[in-house]
């Protein structure tokens, strides 16, 4: 072993022996308590970024922790290969999606392993093969055969710039969540899933995630938005016809003055036949997108019809309006201006009447000019007939029974979830496997004709509306002897990482989509890592289509993950100068001169020429920032390691880390340290491995008692609090005492044997590449990849030793451990000569002494 640590020489070196020995290639085994650790896929944009690099090692220390616990741990890996950035890059550089995707998978790939992560390479999955998406192909037939599928005109979300259609979930606040450009609404037709479906089941099997953040689990149920009322039916005045209104609140129904209907109804549509100004106006109002209606507000017209008011029989308005809760699947609300804010708005704007049913504190909103909500209160009822005087509680159930009695009432729930809109008009995707007889009839490809692959590529040539140009013989087949014409849209991406997670547990499977025994052993996932930003696109998909599979009987469990964890981002200093054109200039932290104060703050940046530079501050590490650490570069310079354990220690992992190569280098400080402390040992160890517990002395009771105590904090920090960096740290303390603790007796060395192999052990998921070089120096022979983690003595804790808090007129200054055997007047005497203590002490009368047995000694001066 060579005194200093040089991680080039090592790191490469035990990467390729996991490589020979498939180390990490695992199958079912029931003898064993199965582990599934499962970080997020990564799209392969062609280079890994810190927010990969972080991900993965979080999933990587798990995941050989759970091994070293003795679990049959699925540690996965695979790329999520379709989408936009190849297409765009293709058209660009004039060359074949499928040849950059490659190209960049396999540079990623050698990046992921010169990382050292423990992937099972053997089921590597890369969604944009045949071999994969001909299975969901396949699912997409078998859900239109079950009606979960279907075409329709429809309004959807348009970007712009990528052309092609976005999922609700995708767009934010007006933008393509992708490109950031402005959506417009547009209708045309398009496939969708019924993921409204299981918009209950969604909603309420959160509950059942007990082991995911909160914060996620509210995201969720605000997207699905699942809103509990009543549908009343509801007579048209002067005709035969009826109309289903919806209502949130019985005990308000006395104050509502008018209807509106969504310029979608069925109403809306027949009114505008038979009249141009309403074709106008639906026209002109039927594709507002939200961000539109921000500045279009409470738009209506009265339609002239009205209904009958279920309990006073008067005529109530309908209008059709351009406010209504569409994105709930409400096309018609039954309006109660006294007490919603949107209703109010909409009654002020077109001077339609207001009525106020609930007595506590609403009187003053008769005479404002402004709306005050008071939709949640839930007062004492007047101005309502024969339901004053009656609570929120009485008077609906009153109300009620006269609406069932009436037959005309239902409870209803409304979800702000949309089916799924899953075409894409782009090349780069999986084919969706449908076709179009000449009679218009739409049928599915066959079992049997899938893959339907991508088609070819007409001459490499593109288009300049930023389209890929196919062959245009691939669209033309014949099915049952009879012409059809392919469906040309793609999947949206979603559905490729919706269910690859179960595709791991059986990736050579060749008889069907999921390999049912496999997927009994290994789901539910244990662990899954990624990021927040998932939480109502990936997130909500991933769940519907595990229920999907579920009802397929492909898994038998109802949630895809026991536990969820999401990280934070990577921030990193960035800086910018302004050009001529008044822009940003962003520049990379290696073009700048930086000024730092003692305490490392940054206090002048300037240019190489001398220019003063604008420092922004630490910030989400990006391109467009210029701002982003190349991943190699570090490891060049420190090692995977080094980087690893940096990443772990830096920051909690749900917080986000702030990069700094100075907090780098102490971690390869102590890296080295620590390597150190192995070399010295070797130096001198001897063949002694078992200690003679009686004879040890207190300070080595003591060592014994910190290294268990160390392990019983590390095995909780990791297992149980998922406090990855409070456990290195606690590893960091004992690599200091150990540092300078004695090797001189027989004694001191088992000790130390004992303190280093629970160490190197307890480091191994975090720096494997170290602990599997100097653990072959300690232990010939062996491999650290198939130890157990160390055992905790819970003797050692509990057997000799109290631990005192030590306080100067009470306040604790230190803690001290100390022997059972000691008597007080030792115990004081001891207490008194600790550094932190004996400062307080000096030229000073100590007044009184506070003992309390093996807990407290507090010096009164």
């Amino acid at each position: 072993m060579e005194k200093e640590y040089l991680p080039k020489q090592i790191e490469h070196h035990v990467q390729k022996y996991w490589e020979k020995n498939k180390t990490f290639q695992v199958q079912e085994n029931s003898k064993k308590e199965k582990y599934y650790c499962l970080p997020m896929l990564p799209y392969p944009s062609g280079k890994l970024h810190m927010g990969h690099v972080r991900n993965y090692t979080i999933s990587d220390v798990i995941a050989r922790y759970q091994r070293m616990l003795g679990k049959n741990v699925l540690h996965p890996m695979g790329w999520d290969a379709f989408g936009l950035p190849a297409e765009e890059a293709a058209i660009k550089n004039n060359t074949n999606p499928m040849s950059w995707t490659k190209n960049n998978i396999k540079y990623m790939k050698k990046q992921l392993q010169s990382l050292g992560f423990s992937y099972d390479w053997s089921r590597e999955i890369t969604t944009c093969k045949p071999e994969y998406y001909r299975w969901e192909q396949w699912f997409f037939t078998e859900l239109y055969k079950k009606k979960l599928v279907y075409k329709k005109n429809s309004l959807v979300n348009w970007c712009t710039y990528d052309k092609t259609v976005l999922a609700n979930e995708q767009v934010i606040n007006g933008l393509c969540w992708r490109c950031q450009n402005k959506i417009i609404i547009k209708k045309i037709p398009q496939w969708f899933i019924k993921i409204r479906n299981y918009a209950e089941s969604l909603y309420q099997d959160l509950k059942k995630l007990t082991h995911w953040p909160e914060n996620v689990k509210n995201m969720q149920k605000n997207w699905i938005g699942r809103m509990k009322g009543f549908q009343i039916t509801l007579k048209i005045f002067n005709t035969f016809e009826t109309l289903k209104v919806f209502s949130l609140r019985l005990d308000l129904i006395m104050g509502a003055t008018y209807v509106v209907i969504s310029p979608d109804h069925e109403l809306s549509k027949k009114i505008c036949k038979k009249n141009e100004i309403f074709k106008k106006f639906i026209k002109k109002n039927q594709y507002i997108s939200e961000e539109q209606k921000q500045y279009i507000k409470y738009i209506g017209i009265n339609t002239n019809l009205f209904i009958i008011h279920p309990i006073t029989e008067k005529k109530i308005p309908i209008w059709i309006a351009n406010f209504h809760k569409i994105e709930y699947g409400i096309d018609t609300i039954l309006c109660i201006p006294g007490h919603n804010k949107h209703d109010w708005h909409f009654a002020i704007k077109n001077n339609l009447k207001i009525k106020y049913v609930i007595l506590d504190n609403i009187l003053k909103n008769k005479s404002s000019s402004s709306y005050t909500s008071y939709v949640n209160t839930k007062g004492t009822l007047f101005n309502s007939g024969k339901f004053n005087g009656l609570n929120f509680k009485n008077a609906t159930e009153k109300i009620k029974k006269i609406l069932l009695y009436k037959k005309i009432l239902k409870k209803k729930i409304h979800y702000k979830l949309q089916d799924w809109c899953i075409s894409r008009q782009r090349y780069w995707g999986t084919p969706i496997p449908m076709a179009t007889l000449e009679n218009g009839d739409i049928v599915s490809i066959p079992k049997k004709d899938l893959p339907v692959i991508l088609p070819k590529i007409k001459n490499n040539i593109y288009s300049s509306n930023k389209k890929i140009q196919i062959d245009s013989n691939w669209i033309k087949i014949l099915l049952n002897k009879k012409t059809a014409i392919r469906e040309t849209d793609t999947f949206d991406t979603f559905i490729e990482s919706s269910w690859y997670y179960a595709r791991y547990t059986c990736p050579n499977f060749h008889t069907g989509m999921i390999d049912p025994i496999a997927s009994k052993y290994w789901l539910p996932i244990d662990q899954y890592i990624g990021g927040i930003e998932h939480a109502t696109m990936h997130l909500i998909y991933f769940r519907f289509f595990h229920k999907l599979l579920r009802d397929f009987k492909f898994v038998d469990v109802d949630e895809p993950v026991k536990n969820l964890l999401c990280q934070g981002m990577v921030l990193s200093e960035a800086f910018y100068e302004i050009n001529q054109k008044s822009q940003k200039n962003w520049l990379n932290p290696s073009q700048v001169l930086i000024k730092r104060n003692l305490k490392g703050e940054i206090i002048e940046v300037h240019n190489k020429k001398g220019k003063k530079i604008v420092y922004a501050g630490m910030i989400k590490m990006s391109k467009s920032k210029n701002n982003g650490i190349e991943p190699e570069l570090i490891i060049q310079r420190y090692g995977a390691d080094t980087i690893r354990l940096f990443i772990m220690f830096a920051a909690p992992i749900e917080s986000a880390l702030e990069w700094k190569e100075s907090g780098v280098k102490g971690i390869h400080r102590f890296l080295k340290k620590f390597w150190l402390l192995i070399f010295n040992y070797i130096k001198i160890q001897n063949t002694h491995k078992h200690m003679n517990f009686n004879a040890l002395n207190d300070p080595q009771n003591e060592l014994r008692r910190q290294l268990h105590e160390t392990v019983l904090k590390v095995s909780d920090d990791i297992s149980r609090r998922q406090t990855f960096n409070t456990a290195i740290s606690a590893i960091m303390k004992l690599v200091n005492k150990l540092s300078q603790a004695s090797m001189k007796e027989e004694q001191d060395k088992s000790i130390m044997r004992e303190a280093l192999i629970y160490t190197i052990k307890m480091l191994y998921p975090f720096t494997p590449h170290l602990c599997f070089f100097v653990w072959n120096y300690l232990n010939k022979n062996s491999s650290i990849d198939y130890e157990s983690w160390p055992i905790l003595n819970q003797e050692i804790l509990l057997k000799k030793y109290n631990i005192f808090v030590v306080q100067i007129n009470g306040k604790m200054r230190c803690t001290i451990n100390i022997s059972n055997h000691l008597k007080k007047e030792e115990i004081l005497s001891y207490a008194q000569n600790q550094k932190k203590i004996k400062k307080y002490l000096q030229d000073t009368n100590i007044k009184k002494i506070i003992y309390i047995p093996k807990k407290i000694i507090n010096f009164v001066i």
